[in-house]
């Protein structure tokens, strides 16, 4: 029998239902489960997130030198720019960020509350031809 029985990764924010309901579009998740200091949301393939109130929480600085990066999401998409049209109707917004090397894509974002993530696309696993 496992000892952990499922993850969630759990974001300080000064106000959690706002966060929750950009997270709960951005995911195309639900609410599982909420009290007056959290909002859990899971998507249908099992991810979970909560947004706990915090109300001295401050948003990290990154990509910004002053304050390093402690943690980041990172969500796998198909279509960077619809995606990115959605966080921005959402209210996050873009960061700026060098750009990276190698195979992947990705472009840096903040939630609404200033939290990072990144959207990763990876490129087609299809074997090369020729």
């Amino acid at each position: 029998m496992a000892l952990v029985k499922a993850g969630v990764l759990v974001l300080d924010c000064a106000e959690p239902e706002k966060l929750a309901v950009f997270y709960k579009e951005l995911l195309e998740g639900e609410e599982s489960d909420a009290t007056a200091n959290r909002v859990e949301i899971k998507t249908a393939d099992g991810f979970r997130i909560a947004l706990r109130r915090d109300v001295n929480a401050t948003p990290p600085s990154w990509p910004r030198p002053e304050n390093s990066l402690q943690a980041h999401l990172e969500f796998v998409v198909d279509d960077l720019d619809a995606v990115e049209r959605r966080v921005i109707s959402l209210g996050g917004r873009p960061l700026e960020a060098k750009e990276a090397s190698g195979p992947l894509e990705e472009r840096g974002y903040a939630d609404p509350a200033g939290h990072s993530f990144i959207l990763r696309r990876t490129p087609p696993t299809a074997p090369k031809q020729g």
